[in-house]
């Protein structure tokens, strides 16, 4: 017994240590979207005491959206909440691996999502599953959406900061949309960078929303799909549980359901196995049967089918107190950060209007520095240009002096030259009419030669005759002294005047006793014949050398007007030219004219 006793003492007392160095916590890892938590659980805890201690380190309230999700094998599970997390079908690794992730979805999300930080985790989800292309979506809303994430990370857009590739290391679009165009990544860049411009003022919970609202209108936003297949005939088709209901897919398409069971019009969903059955609510309508080929995957789909109702259920009551309490806070805080963004806008603009005011009184500061140093040296040549200026107006003084005293004498000389030049027209015109009566005088002289000629012509006739008259006569006068005188006595005489022709004719008619001729007579008449006969000569001679001397005096007067001509041309091409010539004196024979009958004289003025 004593035995017995002892081995009964020694096996508790092995038991007892066995359990003492049995561990009493284990590890967890809980990935959010944005962060990676480590906790040490205790080995009694169930789901709902690791769900909530995550909910408190984040800081989330609105629990009922949100999960731990698992990888079990080939699927995935999210983890119970009345249950011990060591006894479910978690990893048994060291830390055990969560997911904190939305498990359900609202239906609209700018009604039901209240808390920042719940907007911030579905935003990151939904991106991530974008991105990921588990959410089918168009490559311009994918564009938009790249726009409003940017604006959520970045802000304001600035040129300054945001230069041409600051997104190349961001992933903002779907491969497919990336490879779907032939587009480099900086001309996407600028296509979101042009839509980004646009949403100046967003703050970053603001630009989530907008990019959750958008995200909300596409097809594939919130379903979970299940492979399944239909009674007996074995078609493979897709399930997807929202938060609208239960829609049925073809295998190839995703987006367009061929048939949908909406939350209110289904009245039960049951499974045995692999079989599940949603029954309508109008009984009229058929039974609707579908197999799964894994029991894990029917929870799955239960779970997710029971806890979509729920909501569905739970958004058509009032709010509960929680709610509206998170609501009302959720609505102070908004309008507190709301009133805060004003400030901060306000204390930015002030801030950026002080910095531009510092920078424009600093630019204008080195401006009137830049002025005042140049108004120095603007100064101290002024000063040098005022002695210059003082020196030039002196010797401008000087020189208007002299410009007056030259344009006195310019104003006299001008006055002279206008005197001299009516003295030249004066003289021209005198000149001219001299050269006219000269010219007239000419022609006076020119016709009185040639009736001098005529009358020289008719006195050579005249002589001539009276030379055969003096020599007829001389041949009577030696007939008649032959008979009467002796002809020594005829020879000594002087010879008789030569008698005119009708006296010739009268002597030869008379009778020879009557005439009574002496030597004398007629050496008389010829010495007067033979003197009027050299003046006439001398006449002529004389009236020829007159006729040169006017030709000569004529051609003179011609040489001078043209000289004259020359000169008052000159003139005129130097006033032109701004230059007065010396005034030119022209020394000019005026000819004054004064005829008796025969005689011409010129006389030098």
């Amino acid at each position: 017994d004593q035995e017995a006793l002892f081995d009964r003492n020694v096996f508790k007392m092995s038991i007892l240590g066995l359990k003492k160095k049995q561990p009493k916590t284990f590890k967890v890892k809980v990935i959010t979207m944005d962060a990676e938590m480590e906790f040490s659980c205790e080995v009694k805890w169930k789901g709902k005491d690791l769900f909530d201690l995550v909910c408190r380190t984040v800081g989330l309230r609105e629990t009922w959206f949100f999960g731990l999700r698992y990888t079990v094998k080939d699927t995935y599970a999210w983890l119970k909440p009345d249950k011990r997390v060591l006894d479910q079908e978690v990893p048994k690794d060291s830390p055990i691996t969560f997911n904190f992730l939305a498990k359900f979805f609202p239906e609209k999300v700018e009604e039901e999502l209240v808390q920042e930080i719940t907007q911030h985790l579905f935003f990151l989800q939904v991106k991530k599953q974008i991105l990921d292309e588990e959410i089918f979506c168009s490559p311009e809303a994918s564009v938009l959406l790249a726009s409003y994430a940017v604006q959520a990370k970045y802000g304001d857009f600035d040129t300054n900061f945001h230069k041409p590739g600051f997104l190349a290391q961001d992933e903002l679009l779907p491969k497919t949309v990336s490879i779907q165009y032939q587009m480099t990544a900086d001309m996407w860049e600028e296509k979101i960078t042009a839509w980004y411009a646009e949403h100046r003022g967003l703050a970053r919970d603001e630009a989530e929303m907008e990019y959750l609202k958008i995200a909300q209108d596409l097809e594939m936003y919130g379903v979970s799909y299940f492979e399944i297949t239909q009674n007996k005939r074995d078609t493979n088709l897709l399930l997807g549980v929202d938060a609208q209901g239960l829609h049925i897919y073809s295998p190839n398409s995703k987006l367009a359901p061929n048939k949908s069971f909406p939350w209110s019009g289904i009245r039960n969903i049951s499974y045995s196995e692999k079989e599940f059955t949603i029954k309508p609510l109008d009984k009229k309508k058929d039974v609707f049967k579908f197999y799964s080929s894994q029991l894990r995957v029917n929870k799955l789909i239960l779970q997710l089918c029971i806890g979509n109702h729920d909501l569905f259920m739970r958004r058509r009551k009032v709010d509960s107190i929680e709610v509206q309490q998170m609501k009302a806070q959720a609505k102070e805080e908004k309008a507190r950060k709301k009133m805060e963004r004003q400030i901060l806008a306000r204390e930015k603009q002030m801030r950026e209007e002080a910095e531009r005011a510092k920078e424009e009184m600093e630019r204008r500061l080195f401006q009137l520095q830049d002025e005042a140093r140049l108004a120095n040296e603007a100064l101290l040549r002024s000063e040098e240009t005022a002695d210059l200026l003082a020196e030039k107006a002196q010797i401008a003084e000087e020189e208007a002096k002299l410009l007056a005293h030259k344009a006195a004498e310019a104003e006299q000389e001008r006055q002279r030259l206008e005197v001299t030049a009516m003295k030249t027209k004066e003289e021209k015109r005198l000149m001219e009419q001299k050269m006219r009566e000269a010219e007239q005088l000419a022609v006076k002289l020119v016709e009185q030669s040639e009736r001098r000629l005529k009358e020289a012509d008719h006195l050579k006739q005249d002589l001539t005759e009276a030379k055969d008259a003096e020599r007829r006569a001389k041949q009577k006068l030696l007939e008649i002294t032959k008979t009467t005188y002796p002809l020594i006595a005829a020879y000594s005489a002087p010879p008789a005047p030569p008698a005119p022709p009708e006296a010739a004719d009268f002597a030869c008619e008379s009778p020879p006793a009557r005439l009574d001729f002496k030597d004398s007579d007629m050496k008389r008449l010829s010495m007067e014949i033979e003197r009027e006969r050299l003046e006439y000569m001398e006449k002529s001679k004389h009236l020829q050398d007159q006729l040169k001397e006017l030709k000569s005096e004529i051609e003179s007067l011609k040489l001078e007007e043209q000289q004259q001509q020359q000169a008052s041309l000159y003139n005129l091409h130097s006033e032109a030219r701004g230059y007065i010539p010396e005034p030119v004196y022209i020394a000019h024979s005026n000819v004054r004219m004064s005829h008796s009958c025969n005689v011409i004289s010129f006389i030098d003025a």
